[in-house]
Formats: structure tokens, C-alpha cells, sequence
């Protein structure tokens, strides 16, 4: 059996204590592969690798039934704040039609 979303959530809110976390289940429901983006402080001056190995660590309980893991963001809480401000300017203004 595969393991459930808030499976992989919950492990890692316990050991990571992410200020934002999205997990998605990418096996269509069986519960064999993931995308994960998380942000937490825990990553402070460390290497994209220590933070992708923190995150392997935290769940290597559910990882023996998990195929696939995909981790697209492993960021510090200020990373996440200058993405979200870049993302924020990048995208192009709304457009309103009045008739």
C-alpha cells in the first residue's frame, strides 16, 4: 500500500517545521510518487543538496513504500519571500473589459 499525502505532509511538519508546505500526489492516487515545495528555516545556510537529503531524512520511514520523489523547492523563508515578490512582478497585469 502506498502512502497518503497527508502522510508525507505530516512528516514533514513534525521534523522540518515548514513555514509553507504543498505536497502533491503525482502517482494518480496509489500513493508511490510525490512533488514536494517546502520552505523552512531548518534550511539556513545550508546546500541545495543538505536540504534535499533533510527532506529525504524526514520521511525515510515513508519512503520505503514512496517510488518517486520530487522535491521542486527546498527554500529559507526569505528565499520564499523574494520568489513570491519576483512571481508577484513578473506576472502581467490583469485586464478588465467593461461594456
Amino acid at each position: 500500500m502506498g502512502v497518503s499525502k497527508e502522510q508525507v505532509e505530516s512528516a514533514l511538519r513534525s521534523k522540518l517545521s515548514p513555514s509553507h508546505i504543498e505536497v502533491i500526489d503525482t502517482s494518480g492516487g496509489c500513493g508511490a510518487s510525490f512533488q514536494v515545495e517546502i520552505v523552512s528555516e531548518e534550511f539556513e545556510g545550508k546546500r541545495l543538496l543538505e536540504r534535499h537529503r533533510m527532506v529525504n531524512g524526514a520521511l525515510v520511514e515513508e519512503m520505503k513504500d514512496i517510488h518517486a520523489l520530487s522535491i521542486t523547492k527546498a527554500l529559507t523563508p526569505d528565499q520564499w519571500k523574494i520568489k513570491q515578490q519576483e512571481s508577484a512582478t513578473s506576472q502581467p497585469p490583469s485586464t478588465t473589459t467593461v461594456a
